[in-house]
């Protein structure tokens, strides 16, 4: 079959089956043959790899990660997708297609189903409208990740690799800084996708550490800390944890463990690195 990644071919498929899109779905179809080239080469896969793909819309990156993996797992939310991908992905033996939400997915047990435990690589061209909880769920949720290579909206890759005190900074940044080594690998503009978003893209390669680089007593608890420190950037850091639903930190408490820490009591969260939260957290637990 021939590759899906040209107008003329998606355009063709989008005919003969009268698809509609779905705004809904956050739904835009790469077109661009060479940015599907980098994406895949970026991936690193090997007939050894089992991976995940979230959102394959008619098949197009599927085609390709199918020539290049030993199995595909492609998870899509719109079941009018699902006889376009059983038509586009027919030649493929090495892909299993799944009509569901990937938030609402087991992830962890469809790893142990499919790939026996063993870490697996995601590639996506992701929907901008819930990038962010898909990739906290991924790391949150303890998934079997090599990494994770995925094509989001321009300003969520810079967050997800800036550091402290630039304004793109936050606790998606952290999130994904502690579990993973980003890199940007390509940007993306908007003319590659039909149709086209208002946004350009980038892609983005996720190396999943082995171990943290920071020691944390409790995970949960940093991350508590971290978005509560977001959650009112204007607000000083010890405000901002104070006022923090369900923490149970005094503004006094905070202030003391940032003078223990050689820290201004003034200051914001946007301003701590990633170590210097741990060692805040592991202060104020409780």
């Amino acid at each position: 079959m021939a590759s899906l990644g040209t107008r003329s071919s998606t355009a063709l498929i989008i005919q003969k089956y009268q698809f509609a899109f779905q705004k809904k779905f956050g739904q835009n179809f790469l077109i661009d043959q060479n940015i599907l080239d980098k994406i895949v080469e970026s991936a690193d896969l090997t007939e050894k790899d089992c991976v995940l793909e979230i959102g394959p819309g008619i098949g197009t990156m599927t085609q390709r990660l199918a020539e290049e993996a030993g199995e595909v797992i492609a998870v899509e939310i719109d079941r009018n997708l699902i006889p376009i991908l059983k038509d586009t992905l027919s030649p493929y033996e090495n892909v299993t297609i799944i009509n569901d939400d990937i938030l609402k997915v087991d992830l962890a047990g469809l790893v142990q189903e499919r790939n026996g435990g063993r870490p697996i690589k995601v590639v996506a061209n992701l929907p901008y409208y819930i990038t962010t909880p898909i990739i906290m769920a991924l790391f949150e949720k303890h998934v079997p990740l090599q990494s994770v290579t995925v094509m989001v909206q321009k300003e969520v890759a810079d967050r997800m690799q800036v550091g402290p005190g630039t304004k793109d900074y936050g606790a998606l940044s952290l999130a994904v800084q502690y579990y993973s080594r980003p890199e940007i690998i390509t940007r993306v503009p908007a003319s590659c996708f039909m149709p086209s978003p208002n946004v350009d893209s980038t892609v983005i390669r996720l190396t999943r550490y082995e171990e943290p680089p920071v020691a944390v007593r409790d995970e949960e608890w940093l991350f508590a800390v971290i978005r509560a420190s977001f959650n009112q950037r204007r607000k000083t850091l010890a405000n901002g944890l104070a006022n923090a639903a369900g923490l149970g930190l005094g503004r006094q408490q905070v202030e003391e463990v940032l003078t223990e820490m050689g820290l201004s009591r003034t200051m914001r969260g946007e301003a701590l690195t990633l170590e210097q939260f741990a060692d805040l957290s592991n202060r104020l637990m409780q």
